[in-house]
């Protein structure tokens, strides 16, 4: 019978610990289960938009109960090579080390460690790390010699030419010295196309590469949302969700009794004929192929006032806007809303390029039907800029020429992975993306949240889009201590508002590692922005819906030797 071996919260099951991650725990090491494994039910998370982009009828949020005795997520043993901290130094398969469901070494009768080094491929593939393979630099095992691995950790320094792996075979000791070079492993393993979270095996072409198990390149998740707006994020939309599994298939000639036997309308504001045409209503919805960020950047320009406590979005005028007329032309507050978050798959090695990617990790054998979720509720506020006053700065082709280094990077980028570019990286992209950043650290230091718990959401489309969006989301949406208290709303106040926009301007003027952030050809991974560094306006990994990609403060406030190009000169 399963036993529980640990804990971890809900929202740690859809990033940091989702399927295919290593959870490191007092009894080992363990790998979350892939969603066949999963013990749920109907979907109990329901947004209709996300549910119809990801093609599944729902989510589930990850169970959690109190039953010590009854494990809610499934796991499974990695890595399954061990090694004995005890005099025998041995290094092997659990199995060959310990009695069944112990932890202990059969000679030494101490605790066996995981192993700290695993192989990874980029098709998301992964694997115990080849002991014998490289001792014996690919040699594969016979029957006719015995062979005992031993791990022996001098511990005359930290550095991998300490950790001597040696065979009872009598062949040469080596130590894993250059084990993490790429291209280490060839002609020593390739890539079996172990999925141990599915618990196949795939073919694969690749070489895989040595990593530690706690490594931060080991998993990468890929998180989609959506933020529930009218009229699926309240009253009689609401209600269907509980029973939506069924109503969705139901003929609207037999939703009348199919709610009535349901006993839906029960105890609320609504007859029976109003939750049919809320039916027939969502179906229609959920029909739609428009955009997630076309939909909700409507909704947040549009406003949607509170009628009732039960709302799951409010949005309103700022009391501030008129200090910044001058500088957007919208400002919105959004005293409540909620986001729905769904794992739908991972990378490893590097993170994804795009959505479409193929490297991508599946979550189950078999196409899923539903993906784990959790909701969050929180606050935030929406500014959009002028499209008028964008067009004309983007007139200058020093902004332009600018922006295409970057958009000329991201090309060749998507080009080495075989995959075609998902947008163009325009001076309107990098300007929005990058004054989001300064207003989370601005408002980081100004509400007392952290970084961390505050949050991008970026509305830029191009001219010859259906629907122009210039606008940006900074909110607040976490499960954690931080919370949601109104802070964030309370910044966009009568004569609060423009001190922080401009606060954030300023400090994206100058950064400590000044000259060479703003005058650099090229800066973060795959040289993917410009003037952007950790010292000014890179965020935590949590805030940015970019990876940290697409940054530039030339386009906010210039250069040196051209201040021109900076929309918001005429602040500064």
């Amino acid at each position: 019978m399963a036993k529980r071996i640990g804990k971890v919260r809900r929202s740690q099951l859809i990033s940091t610990y989702g399927i295919g991650a290593i959870i490191p725990f007092e009894e080992g090491s363990v790998m979350v289960a892939g969603l066949e494994k999963w013990s749920s039910g109907h979907p109990d998370i329901n947004e209709p938009r996300l549910s119809r982009k990801l093609g599944v009828r729902g989510f589930v949020r990850p169970p959690a109960s109190e039953n010590e005795s009854a494990p809610d997520i499934p796991v499974v043993r990695f890595p399954t090579v061990y090694y004995c901290p005890g005099d025998c130094k041995r290094v092997s398969h659990i199995r060959y080390l310990a009695a069944q469901n112990s932890n202990k070494c059969l000679n030494c009768n101490v605790k066996l460690i995981p192993s700290r080094f695993i192989v990874v491929c980029p098709n998301g593939h992964i694997d115990d790390f080849p002991y014998f393979e490289w001792v014996h630099k690919g040699q594969s095992q016979t029957e006719k010699q015995s062979h005992t691995l031993k791990l022996n950790a001098k511990g005359i320094s930290a550095s991998l030419r300490d950790i001597e792996i040696s065979c009872s075979c009598g062949v040469q000791p080596r130590t894993m010295e250059g084990s993490f070079a790429y291209g280490a492993l060839k002609n020593i393993k390739q890539c079996r196309g172990r999925r141990p979270w599915i618990g196949d095996l795939e073919v694969c072409d690749q070489i895989p590469r040595t990593l530690q198990r706690g490594a931060s390149n080991v998993y990468f998740p890929i998180v989609q949302s959506a933020l529930s707006i009218p009229p699926w994020s309240e009253g009689a939309y609401k209600i269907l969700n509980s029973g939506w599994h069924i109503l969705q298939h139901i003929p609207d000639l037999a939703l009348n009794q199919t709610i009535a036997d349901m006993q839906l309308a029960k105890g609320t504001p609504y007859t029976i004929e109003q939750l049919v045409q809320a039916v027939i209503q969502r179906k229609k919805g959920e029909a739609f192929t428009g955009s997630l960020l076309d939909e909700e950047y409507v909704a947040l320009c549009k406003g949607h006032a509170e009628t009732e406590r039960t709302q799951d979005f409010v949005c309103e005028e700022s009391p501030g806007f008129d200090e910044v007329a001058d500088i957007f032309d919208r400002v919105m507050i959004v005293p409540k809303l909620k986001e729905v978050r769904a794992l739908t798959g991972f990378t490893r090695l590097h993170p994804p390029i795009s959505e479409k990617d193929e490297k991508i990790a599946k979550l189950s054998f078999n196409p899923p039907e539903w993906y784990p979720a959790i909701e969050v509720l929180g606050e935030g506020v929406f500014f959009k800029l002028s499209d008028e006053q964008l067009t004309e700065w983007e007139k200058n082709s020093k902004v332009v020429q600018r922006a295409e280094r970057i958009n000329q990077r991201y090309r060749e980028k998507m080009a080495e992975y075989k995959q075609t570019p998902q947008r163009d990286i325009t001076a309107r992209f990098l300007l929005i993306h990058t004054l989001a950043h300064a207003l989370i650290q601005q408002w980081s230091l100004d509400c007392g949240y952290p970084a961390s718990s505050l949050r991008e959401r970026l509305y830029v489309s191009e001219p010859a889009h259906h629907s122009l969006m210039t606008g940006l989301l900074i909110y607040t949406a976490t499960t954690d201590a931080a919370g949601s208290l109104g802070g964030v709303v309370a910044l966009a106040d009568e004569n609060r508002l423009r001190e922080s926009v401009v606060n954030a301007i300023l400090r994206a003027s100058w950064c400590s590692a000044d000259p060479l952030c703003v005058e650099a050809d090229a800066a973060g991974t795959d040289s993917l922005n410009l003037a952007a560094c950790h010292a000014c306006v890179l965020l935590p990994e949590t805030s940015c819906e970019q990876q940290n990609y697409f940054l530039d403060r030339a386009m906010m406030v210039g250069t040196p030797e051209n201040p021109e190009i900076g929309f918001f000169k005429d602040i500064l």
